[in-house]
């Protein structure tokens, strides 16, 4: 399975008064993990997007484990969990320098035209891309 890294140093504006990261950077950074995932396998989300195309959440889903603090470095690990016809479902861990499990996540997507939001397949706007998906989606034992 390809797995994807990402480093954030996390930054004191991404705490709450409590001094943990404040929840909803999170998704912030299921973001970043998931653009180095593209970047890494050699495609582009600014040139889909300068095709047409946008690929919007249609579902995420956290779940909290261990708190990070300021000052520390998080690591967020991406991968393909499956991959569909229309729908791409991404995996996450986000984790502490120690590699203790702060966060999981799982998103959903769907490619759309940008115009028209109609859904459209990643096989027919890129077919090397939607064949590397589905090379690395997650297979289940």
């Amino acid at each position: 399975m390809f797995v994807s890294n990402k480093e954030i140093e996390i930054r004191y504006a991404e705490t709450d008064q409590m001094g943990v990261v404040y929840h909803s950077n999170y998704i912030i950074w299921l973001e970043l993990g998931r653009t180095q995932l593209i970047h890494d396998l050699g495609f582009s989300v600014t040139q889909l997007e300068a095709d047409g195309y946008v690929s919007p959440v249609m579902d995420i889903s956290i779940q909290y484990k261990a708190a990070m603090r300021y000052g520390q470095v998080a690591t967020v690990r991406t991968w393909i969990e499956s991959h569909g016809k229309l729908r791409t479902v991404y995996g996450y861990e986000v984790l502490h320098e120690d590699g203790t499990v702060a966060v999981t996540a799982k998103s959903e997507h769907i490619l759309v035209k940008k115009e028209s939001f109609r859904p459209v397949s990643l096989g027919k706007v890129d077919p090397i891309w939607d064949k590397k998906y589905k090379e690395i989606e997650r297979k289940e034992a």
